[in-house]
């Protein structure tokens, strides 16, 4: 197995560093110190790059991104693998399911992340940025050359179009961002000016990751219904052919206006990238070994261990890549939908906390290979750490007689049982319930009204059935009936973006550069407005007012004392039940496709594969 030794210790150090602490590899202070470094990053002049505090960490000619090989060569195919299925060809609105491969290929930015750092973006449609010190604006100046893939150069009309029709009719974060801009106006032949109605120091960065649509492409087309309608981008693929809910293909664009930008070089080197959808992941795992399939990301300890056994594996035409990263754990788990009773009780869903076995599920499912996930930032310095720091108690102060008893000494998960009875988490569990006005009556859990407690749990697919069946059995020995609901994704969809369930599993996949998303994941305007990621429909005003502390944060200190404040008050409020995060990634691949010896801070996530990845004709 292609372990990730090859990195050696430099790089599992380099993991570490920005998992624990940022400024050895965020801003480079260890000479100038925090003071210097801002003043010299915040001084008003046209710039390469743009970070959320200080400069960023590459310099203005830097010739490739770290973990991007230059020599790379270009040709071949990759096929990748999608579970479910898509009927639009439009990312950015809520009707419909798109190819998460869409946002990937065919559209770009002003700027552009290197994933080798938080908070750190370079120019890319947009050749310097500008702010002001308190970042109350933010200028972007086109690069000349910048062109959509017919020949048109992309210009500041594009620009204001992109963000008043993304914020009209795309998904709620778009709206959310334009209206923090008082105003957005040409102040050259290819220079945008966006003046902030209110202090975000991460706003500057959004702004610049927002995607910059053709404004002649989309005239007359509906850009709300815009369906499976083939949109023109300025990115270095166009969607050669495709076929709804069974495949789409991008063929890479010889005549790309940016391949020689340093963020790029290296990058993009497949002629053409094909994803195959399936059903499920078992036929996906099926197409793989196949051959039909260039690379399987595997998510079942169970199988790694023990299912790659198979001919192609032992004549070495799959290889097999463990890949770490220094990225938080992010959330994910049964997720209470706080809209409806019962679980709009906090002792309700405690109890069915503890009625979750941990433990004994781990060891069932994944054969205990996976930590549990104990923080919403968990495997990062943002992670919240046994009692609150002063800091954290002084933001939290105002709101202290709210809060749950245990908010600042550190909110724990209970642990389960190697038995799968629990006997002490249900007896825990049945306390709890009794506590809420939860009586057994006739064999069923009921309250003072006679109601039975029946809930559903709704599924997008089978991948979360074995968890949700194991836990469905647990409740049944509390009298609770649990109604397991798998659907198709558009259904899904449809039902999760109006909030339309009693219970779900989510993955909310958190970054070192946590911003103004936490507010679309949770804030309190997400209880009732259709489309947000507040699923569990948090209405706290403690987690609405870390979010405003970490956006207004100047240093990295009292930046991460308001996420590890936000990331106490998620976890106090027992809105998710957690599952378990993976420390490093699994990827068989063919041997024919490869990617670079350095690896990215974050790992196998946006920006590696298919990225940096390319077609090894010498391993044929």
């Amino acid at each position: 197995m292609r372990a990730y030794a090859k990195t050696g210790a430099s790089a599992k150090s380099k993991f570490a560093a920005c998992a624990r602490g940022w400024a050895p590899l965020l801003f480079g202070l260890v000479a100038l110190g925090w003071l210097t470094a801002g003043a010299l990053a915040e001084e008003v002049a046209p710039r390469h790059g743009l970070a959320m505090h200080g400069a960023p960490m590459l310099p203005a000619d830097f010739a490739h991104l770290p973990y991007a090989d230059p020599d790379a060569p270009k040709g071949g195919t990759i096929v990748l693998s999608e579970v479910g299925g898509f009927d639009s060809l439009n990312p950015y609105v809520l009707r419909g399911t798109a190819p998460w491969g869409m946002r990937l290929h065919v559209f770009e930015s002003l700027l552009a992340r290197n994933w080798d750092e938080p908070f750190g973006l370079y120019g890319l449609l947009a050749e310097s940025v500008e702010t002001a010190p308190d970042r109350r604006w933010v200028e972007f100046t086109l690069r000349e050359e910048a062109r959509f893939a017919d020949g048109a150069p992309v210009t500041v009309e594009d620009v204001l179009w992109s963000m008043e029709t993304l914020a009209a009719d795309g998904v709620p974060s778009f709206r959310i961002t334009r209206d923090k801009v008082a105003r957005a106006v040409q102040t050259g032949p290819r220079s945008v000016r966006f003046e902030l109605a209110e202090p975000d120091r991460e706003l500057a960065l959004i702004l610049g990751l927002r995607p910059i649509l053709q404004k002649a492409a989309w005239e007359g087309v509906s850009f709300r219904d815009s369906g499976l309608f083939v949109p023109t981008g300025s990115g270095p693929y166009r969607v050669a052919s495709f076929e709804p809910n069974g495949n789409i293909v991008f063929a890479r664009r010889p005549d790309y206006w940016g391949a020689g930008l340093g963020v790029n070089v290296g990058r993009h080197n497949f002629d053409t990238i094909r994803y195959e959808f399936f059903a499920d992941s078992g036929t996906a795992f099926e197409a793989f070994k196949a051959g039909l399939v260039s690379v399987y990301r595997e998510g079942d300890p169970v199988r790694w261990a023990r299912q790659y056994d198979f001919p192609a594996v032992a004549n070495g035409e799959i290889v097999r890549a463990a890949i770490p990263h220094g990225r938080p754990s992010g959330m994910r788990g049964f997720v209470f939908n706080t809209r409806r009773a019962p679980f709009d009780d906090i002792r309700v869903r405690q109890a069915l906390l503890h009625a979750f076995n941990f433990t004994w599920i781990n060891a069932r499912l994944n054969d205990g290979v996976f930590p549990r996930i104990t923080s919403y930032f968990a495997n990062s310095d943002f992670a919240f750490d046994g009692a609150a720091s002063p800091g954290e108690e002084a933001l939290l102060a105002p709101f202290a007689a709210g809060l749950p008893p245990d908010t600042l000494s550190g909110p724990t998960l209970p642990a389960g049982s190697d038995d799968l009875r629990n006997r002490r988490g249900l007896r825990t569990a049945r306390q709890l319930l009794a506590e809420a006005g939860w009586e057994i009556a006739d064999g069923q859990l009921r309250n003072a009204a006679g109601a039975p407690f029946a809930f559903e749990i709704l599924l997008r697919s089978q991948a979360n059935e074995a968890v949700a069946s194991i836990y469905a059995d647990a409740l049944a020995r509390l009298g609770i009936d649990v109604d397991i609901r798998v659907v198709d994704d558009a259904q899904y969809e449809t039902e999760r973006n109006a909030y339309d369930f009693d219970m779900i599993v989510n993955l909310w996949a958190l970054s070192l550069s946590p911003g103004n998303e936490q507010r679309f994941y949770w804030g309190s305007d997400g209880v009732t407005e259709p489309g947000t990621r507040n699923y569990p429909g948090i209405d706290n005003p403690a987690v609405d007012a870390m979010i405003d502390a970490l956006l207004a944060a100047e240093t990295p200190e009292d930046f991460r004392t308001a996420v590890r404040a936000l990331d106490r008050v998620l976890m106090a409020g027992r809105y998710v039940i957690p599952f378990w995060y993976a420390e490093e990634s699994w990827l068989a691949h063919d041997v024919r496709v490869t990617f670079p010896e350095a690896l990215p801070l974050y790992g196998d996530w946006t920006g590696f594969l298919p990225d940096v990845w390319w077609w090894d004709g010498e391993a044929d």
